[in-house]
């Protein structure tokens, strides 16, 4: 624990880690605050699985263009006025809600909210590339922020579940409107920590080029897409199965025991230093996930399906860790906040992909077609794991002397 100590002793590191914190608490209460009130308000799984996927593709297509935008202009002066439209866009949906409008014009609001809503983790990281210059700090700062990810993920659809059970189905997307706006209030006003933008004249053309078209950035996003899927499907297909199990306002429970493992395997993951090669462990936790969601095949009431979900959560977050810390080797420094935020949006369109399809899968053939969709984005996410394991070991290779090389976020060899 000392280590995470250390880094938040960096001045000005805890109040913009904080704020941060309670920003990114918006999207972890987003999917199922959505489930939960068009589900009651509206009686359809689909649609809400529908309208969950509009704001995820929303989300990632405007978190790609916001990023680059911030690389170009600085956080505060575009994702302050971008946070505060998102608030305003989510309130609208929510009394369009209450006013059972059509759903055509949630599906307006909800695009606006994901599109102008911003990735906090990713500003929040770029910030400590910026104050941290120690590769062995870096490591334990993204490890922390992994963790805190998994935090909001623990708390977020408890709180929303409580609020949509206990007062009004559309409550629960109240807290991503006080909580994200307030957040992000805060976190962007910190300006001695935001990160310096470098003009665009002194890019060089290298660094120019469409993001995607980097070497072995395409794998790490396409991995990162499939476990989207798989989060996506889950947050339905628990709903659908609690309530088939008569027990609905467990449903947050269950989400927040796989997001409590998460966090869990994040904070030992990070407390130490690992010498083997980051594209091996990044393939290692890739392929244990998508082994472990096969133990969902056995919960047959929200207890087993909780326990399941907090053994499974333990390789969530060391996975992201690696992938962040994959992404931070193979792109430029230049492009580092896009390149982070191209994780979530590559999270963000897996999400709309699993909660759309496993919401129909639903409404056809009850909660066991949403585990269905659970199970393929694990295997397919193995799948690929295994294929671009070559392609990142030769990426992260020293030229010079065959060794892996000197990551960007992890420790040196030697130091565990």
């Amino acid at each position: 624990m000392r280590s995470y100590l250390t880094v938040l002793k960096v001045p000005g590191a805890l109040a913009f880690c904080a704020a941060g914190l309670l920003a990114r608490f918006g999207g972890a209460m987003m999917g199922i605050g959505t489930v939960l009130m068009v589900s009651g308000l509206y009686g359809s799984y689909g649609m809400a699985g529908g309208l969950t996927a509009a704001n995820s593709v929303a989300w990632a297509i405007g978190t790609a263009y916001l990023s680059h935008l911030v690389d170009r202009h600085g956080q505060r002066k575009i994702m302050l006025p971008a946070a505060l439209v998102s608030a305003v866009a989510l309130a609208a949906m929510i009394a369009l809600a209450l006013l059972h409008a059509p759903l055509v014009y949630l599906f307006i609001c909800t695009v606006i909210t994901g599109f102008t809503g911003g990735s906090p983790g990713a500003m929040v990281r770029a910030r400590w590339n910026y104050v941290l210059t120690s590769s062995r700090d870096l490591h334990t700062a993204f490890s922390l922020e992994s963790t805190l990810d998994e935090v909001t993920f623990v708390v977020g659809p408890v709180l929303a579940t409580w609020l949509a059970t206990s007062f009004n189905p559309a409550t629960g997307l109240v807290g991503p409107i006080i909580l994200g706006a307030g957040g992000a209030l805060v976190f962007y006003s910190l300006t001695a920590t935001e990160p310096k933008v470098i003009p665009l004249e002194k890019h060089d053309h290298e660094s120019r080029r469409f993001l995607l078209f980097y070497p072995g950035i395409a794998p790490v996003l396409g991995v990162g897409t499939l476990m989207g899927c798989i989060f996506g499907s889950i947050d339905v297909t628990v709903v659908a199965a609690t309530s088939a199990w008569d027990a609905r306002p467990l449903a947050g429970l269950v989400l927040g025991a796989m997001s409590l493992g998460s966090a869990i395997g994040g904070l030992l993951y990070g407390s130490r230093g690992w010498s083997s090669p980051l594209w091996r462990r990044f393939t290692i936790g890739v392929c244990v996930l998508g082994l472990l969601v096969f133990s969902f095949l056995l919960a047959d009431d929200p207890l087993i399906l909780g326990i399941c979900g907090f053994v499974a959560g333990f390789a969530i977050a060391p996975t992201f860790i690696n992938a962040n810390g994959l992404i931070g080797h193979l792109v430029p420094p230049t492009r580092l906040t896009e390149g982070l935020a191209w994780m979530g949006t590559g999270i963000g369109i897996g999400v709309s992909l699993g909660s759309t399809i496993a919401g129909h899968f639903i409404d056809q053939y009850g909660y066991h077609g949403g585990l269905q969709c659970v199970l393929i984005a694990g295997g397919v996410a193995c799948v690929v794991g295994l294929i671009s394991a070559p392609i990142l070991k030769r990426l992260t290779q020293s030229p010079q002397t065959g060794d892996p090389a000197r990551e960007e976020f992890e420790v040196d060899p030697g130091d565990s």
